[in-house]
């Protein structure tokens, strides 16, 4: 079994919730690990999602100590999309 870990950002201008967390999360860069597994005997190179995790704290808070979470890439997406609609509509 072939997994890839692609580490990623994201960015939130404003305080946002994650159907996925508790709570509402202050605005900040976060960063998402996304494991993938490689689909083997196709005749192309494919993956398949494993898991996508959500860090806290922000990465301008302190790094004391960072909690990953199971999180939907999905309602990740939505939430990105949402933030960046307010910041839209409000500038």
């Amino acid at each position: 079994m072939t997994i890839r870990t692609t580490r990623t950002t994201a960015s939130f201008s404003s305080p946002f919730t994650l159907q996925d967390l508790e709570g509402v999360q202050p605005a900040g860069e976060y960063v998402v690990l996304i494991d993938d597994e490689l689909i083997e005997g196709l005749s192309r190179v494919a993956y398949r999602r494993l898991v996508t995790l959500f860090q806290t704290p922000a990465i301008s808070a302190s790094q004391r100590q960072t909690q990953s979470f199971s999180i939907s890439q999905t309602n990740l997406d939505a939430a990105l999309m949402k933030d960046r609609h307010q910041t839209i509509v409000m500038h």
